[in-house]
């Protein structure tokens, strides 16, 4: 029963990560996110119902530029430290790949999230607790449409508006929907609210 619950848990947290890939301009196959959980199963479980977490590791190019790469990569370790984080890094280099989402079941020690801080300027890394990818909250009724603009339309903003970056409002790197999209400081996103009397209406926040 355990094994079926951990099995129905990935197969949650693999949709939201495909998703995620899928919303910030990478090759998803819409079968990956539509995929049904006996599906999931037969692919993915072994006979005793468990899942090897490194099957779920995909590498996908971006829409718009087949150059760009990301690596998601599934660790096992309830504890993921500075061993796991050199595996992800050596296949980065190994495929020159520069972007990584690490997904993992439990916590990540501080000495790994100092890598992450440490390769910063050659590799963007992430980090996903699974925990964090039950639930798209994307999708929850509460969280308006984000579309995160181009540099292009982020300067086109700014002329039309008269704005200078520090006068926008501001969202947090660490919130969990400039997470969910990768947000760089610096970087503007439109957020498109439901409106009574104009049926809508956008506003922009940067991320510092």
């Amino acid at each position: 029963m355990a094994d079926q619950d951990e099995t129905a848990k990935l197969w949650k947290v693999n949709r939201t990560i495909h998703e995620l890939v899928r919303d910030r301009g990478f090759q998803v196959s819409d079968d990956e996110i539509h995929m049904d959980l006996a599906t999931f199963r037969s692919l993915y479980a072994n006979q005793m119902g468990s899942v090897d977490r490194s099957q779920l590791n995909f590498f996908t190019n971006h829409q718009n530029n087949p150059m760009e790469q990301i690596f998601t990569f599934f660790s096992d370790e309830k504890s993921v430290g500075v061993k796991t984080m050199r595996k992800i890094l050596n296949i980065l280099e190994e495929k020159n790949i520069q972007r990584g989402i690490i997904v993992f079941p439990g916590i990540m020690t501080p000495s790994a999230r100092k890598v992450i801080v440490a390769m910063a300027s050659q590799y963007k890394l992430e980090e996903f607790s699974e925990a964090d990818l039950l639930v798209n909250i994307t999708h929850h009724t509460l969280v308006p449409r984000h579309d995160v603009l181009t540099p292009e339309q982020k300067k086109n903003l700014l002329e039309k508006y008269r704005l200078k970056e520090t006068q926008l409002p501001r969202i947090q790197l660490a919130d969990p929907v400039a997470r969910y999209y990768g947000l760089r400081r610096g970087q503007v996103v439109k957020i498109t609210r439901p409106s009574e009397t104009s049926g809508r209406y956008a506003s922009y926040r940067i991320c510092f």
